[in-house]
């Protein structure tokens, strides 16, 4: 039930927002502060006893984490004491009749802690890699690599041919509502009141981008002909976009950064060994493709939004 980095990491899709959503629900307040105080470097605190052995804050806190959202739905912090407390009953009595010593109880162990701690060197790799220095980079080159681009908001009516194009423009020259014209006339199935939204000349095809990029805001254009029929378009705004301010994106620069050095972390590891896969596939290898290939994808740079 790991909610650390590790869950997705062969795709380098790491989500951190599961382990951390529970404090931002309104139930889970108490359990909020729990993690905090554990984090600090204060003595624990002693919350609970089982058979004489002290059950801590900093316990109920890591189960807590572990459990992820299922804790903040618990809403309060005597149920995860609680849930601590059971743990350690069925553990100590799973102990008594000799469950952990069963090979497939003893294979699942090692590999949790293999994952626990592999999740917690990861975690250090990428909070070193997050500098700002680091991230203000990543937003320069991205920056850089995004110039401000023209854009319009334009709208439009569809139709076969010239002539029904010209008598589009006559009625709306006589007043008519360009969105009731164009869901009673227009032929483009996409935009039902003609609206297009905002977009940059390559977005169209170049006929429709010359026509309504050289027209002025407000403005109707001629019939402008292209392969889908006769067009009539009206430029509602302007405008240049650029790339957003750096504390806009902070959030998803810094994702980037930290999953880029773990995954560059892991590369590094996988170059270093000798890995030998069997050729014979095991049942678990099944459903894998046969040219599978490593996990070396980089996350993608993150991109502005409209």
């Amino acid at each position: 039930m790991s909610r650390g980095p590790a869950r997705e990491v062969a795709g380098h899709q790491m989500d951190f927002s599961c382990m951390m959503s529970f404090r931002r629900l309104s139930g889970a307040c108490a359990l909020a502060a729990l993690l905090a105080a554990a984090a600090a470097p204060a003595s624990a605190k002693t919350l609970a006893k089982v058979d004489g052995v002290e059950v801590t804050d900093a316990e109920v806190a890591a189960a807590a984490e572990e459990l992820g959202p299922m804790a903040a739905q618990a809403g309060s912090e005597q149920q995860v004491v609680d849930y601590v407390i059971d743990t350690r009953l069925v553990s100590k009595a799973a102990r008594e009749a000799k469950l952990d010593q069963d090979p497939d109880v003893k294979r699942k162990m090692a590999l949790q802690a293999d994952r626990l701690v592999m999740e917690a060197l990861l975690t250090r790799i990428g909070k070193e890699a997050a500098t700002e220095a680091a991230m203000k980079k990543v937003y320069d080159d991205a920056a850089k690599a995004n110039k401000p681009v023209e854009e319009v908001s334009a709208r439009h009516i569809l139709v076969p041919t010239e002539d029904e194009a010209k008598k589009v423009i006559e009625r709306l020259k006589k007043g008519e509502d360009f969105a009731k014209l164009a869901a009673e006339v227009s032929k483009d199935p996409g935009s039902k009141d003609g609206d297009l939204g905002w977009f940059s000349a390559d977005r169209m095809v170049p006929e429709f981008s010359k026509a309504a990029f050289a027209l002025d805001k407000g403005k109707l254009s001629e019939p402008v002909k292209t392969q889908f029929g006769w067009h009539v378009i009206e430029v509602q705004d302007k405008r240049q976009k650029t790339f957003p301010a750096y504390e806009t994106v902070k959030d998803q620069i810094e994702k980037y950064v930290i999953q880029k050095a773990q995954a560059d972390y892991i590369m590094k590891l996988r170059a270093a060994a000798k890995i030998e896969k069997m050729d014979e596939a095991k049942p678990a290898d099944a459903a894998k493709p046969a040219d599978a290939k490593p996990a070396d994808a980089k996350p993608a740079a993150p991109a502005p939004k409209n």
